[in-house]
């Protein structure tokens, strides 16, 4: 018996990983938003993925899963590479592009599994009907390619989730608010109309240095890539006056069945990494605003590099999913509590950043060419009108 229209996943184990003490990812992140969600009392509003489900039925099948995507070679790798024995794989982890900013990992198999079983579980209860949201924050891990580590990624759980989506759905839109491009899924979906993708990102001299305005798919997927390229200093004013029209314009025009929003929190205000200057709210609004189409919405993680602000971010977009508001003051009880000193609150003020993306520069991306013709030109649209007139010409034929 489902309690809720929202189902959770969080496995006790992501937060033992270590990339190392130095490296800027840390996956007890993760732990740490868990923590939060339970003492904001959160859960008592969602249903939680079974771990004997994901055991079961998941893990029992995880190479499977994960080479639906990736090459076997890779993911052969990955399975036996360990910290001790990485000298004698030097030239395929060269060729598989594991350099500083994707180490080799202790348990980097396990590592892999325990994330993408949560964006497969989430797509499987999305797709079964049983939830309407679906949370995996140990996902989004967007930047992996079929045989390539990339930017702190492994295996993209993304790609993975979608390819399950797509076993049941005709047409699946991404969604990726990260600060860096969303390069990973872009590629992996480039040459085919039934999954969209569309990505905000910082571009210029940042990684992974692609996301162009030109770059709109190919072949059969030409018109289904969107991006909007972006300068420092966004900040949430800026991200509605393009995140809404440009959303939009998507969802009447390609009509999605489900949406997977990648909610990398590197673009707020503060981040290690990043150089946006989004709230915590600004962020949000982004999933708030997602949710007023009732369509049914996965939500993963992604970058995030101040450790004391990506769970606050999570968090909170946890309560919007569960149309919950919560209070300002970090419970007492959080076992992480110290992490949110001196102030301890949930919401902090942005920086004083200069917003570089002014209304010109916002307007000319906004109505350029390539996005107007990306979102008008959508050949689901143009497909679903030929059959409808070639539906119309057979009855007139089969009367005459």
């Amino acid at each position: 018996m489902f309690k809720s229209k929202i189902v959770y996943y969080y496995d006790e184990e992501f937060g033992t990983f270590n990339y190392s003490t130095s490296h800027p990812m840390k996956p007890i992140r993760v732990a740490i938003t868990d923590d939060l969600v339970h003492h904001y009392g959160l859960h008592k509003y969602m249903d939680s993925i079974d771990q004997d489900y994901v055991q079961e039925y998941i893990k029992r099948v995880n190479e499977d899963i994960l080479t639906t995507f990736h090459s076997q070679e890779y993911i052969d790798l990955i399975k036996i590479i360990t910290p001790e024995n990485k000298c004698q794989y030097e030239d395929q982890l060269y060729r598989f592009n594991f350099m500083e900013d994707c180490p080799v990992l202790d348990r980097l198999y396990d590592f892999c599994l325990c994330q993408t079983a949560g964006t497969v579980a989430a797509a499987c209860q999305i797709a079964s009907q049983k939830h309407e949201i679906a949370i995996n924050w140990s996902g989004g891990l967007h930047h992996a390619k079929q045989s390539e580590a990339s930017g702190f990624c492994y295996v993209n759980d993304c790609v993975i989730g979608i390819l399950e989506l797509l076993k049941t759905y005709q047409r699946v839109l991404y969604v990726d608010i990260d600060i860096h491009h969303g390069d990973g899924v872009e590629e992996a979906f480039y040459l085919t109309n039934r999954v969209m993708t569309c990505s905000f990102h910082k571009f210029k001299e940042y990684f992974p240095g692609t996301g162009h305005i030109d770059d709109i798919g190919h072949n059969e997927g030409k018109y289904h890539a969107v991006n909007f390229p972006l300068n420092e200093g966004l900040d949430d004013e800026n991200l509605q006056y393009i995140f809404k029209p440009v959303l939009t314009r998507i969802m009447e025009n390609f009509q999605p069945d489900v949406i997977m929003l990648q909610g990398g929190s590197d673009s707020l205000s503060g981040d290690r990494l990043g150089c946006f200057n989004l709230s915590i709210k600004g962020h949000g609004s982004c999933l708030e605003f997602l949710k007023t189409f009732n369509v049914p919405l996965i939500l993963v993680g992604g970058g995030g590099y101040t450790l004391r602000n990506v769970p606050r971010c999570w968090t909170y977009e946890t309560g919007i999913a569960c149309n919950q508001v919560l209070k300002d003051a970090i419970p007492e009880e959080s076992e992480y509590r110290v992490y949110f000193g001196p102030e301890y609150k949930l919401h902090l003020p942005i920086s004083n950043m200069e917003e570089q993306n002014n209304r010109e520069y916002l307007d000319k991306h906004l109505y350029s060419q390539k996005i107007i013709i990306s979102l008008d030109n959508n050949s689901w649209r143009t497909q679903r009108m030929l059959i409808t007139l070639e539906s119309k010409l057979a009855i007139i034929k089969q009367t005459n």
